[in-house]
């Protein structure tokens, strides 16, 4: 089995196997953590939430690579450090794709020593080779250490994250241990 594999057998694992469909849940009906938009955004056509019961482990872990490891390209962060991939995999999975790496694009922004270490970065939510970059030089720069601070960082920008939301809607205070139990600082 491969890194990734093990990642997404984790995230299954986080997420569980039930159908759920909470009215209160902005995320709809759920299985194995997949949502009926997004079930319908990679089948490419609209779902109903018996097509979401009757979703499959197998289809499931997919749509986690497809979606949340290689569009993205969370795979490339996890060849040059297994816990910073995992991290963003993670935080992907649950707060989108986008939203994690700009948390990375904010963190080595505010990392670089105002820019001594390496140029400031846009702030765009894409995995391209400027944040890349950054994150090389970054890691060249910080060593082990720095996997552990930008975890840290990563963390604390979720955790606001989560907050803010619980903070929004009364439902998501339900959420709220969870998430913080769950996803933020899971990865070590």
């Amino acid at each position: 089995m491969s890194r990734i594999d093990d990642i997404i057998t984790g995230i299954l694992r986080v997420e569980g196997a039930a159908y759920t469909d909470r009215a209160a849940d902005a995320g709809g009906p759920t299985k194995y953590g997949i949502t009926q938009r997004t079930l319908a955004a990679w089948r490419g056509h609209a779902v109903t939430p018996a097509d979401v019961a009757a979703l499959l482990e197998g289809e499931a872990r997919r749509i986690y690579f497809d979606r949340y490891v290689q569009k993205p390209g969370f795979g490339h962060v996890l060849s040059i450090s297994e816990q910073l991939g995992e991290e963003l995999i993670d935080s992907g999975v649950n707060c989108g794709p986008g939203r994690a790496i700009e948390w990375l694009q904010r963190f080595l922004n505010v990392a670089n020593r105002r820019g001594r270490d390496y140029p400031d970065i846009k702030v765009d939510g894409d995995l391209g080779p400027a944040t890349m970059g950054a994150l090389k030089a970054y890691l060249r720069t910080r060593g082990a250490k720095g996997v552990t601070v930008l975890l840290r960082g990563l963390n604390a920008l979720q955790a606001c994250h989560y907050i803010t939301l619980a903070e929004r809607r009364a439902f998501d205070e339900e959420n709220l241990f969870g998430w913080m139990l769950q996803r933020v600082g899971a990865v070590a």
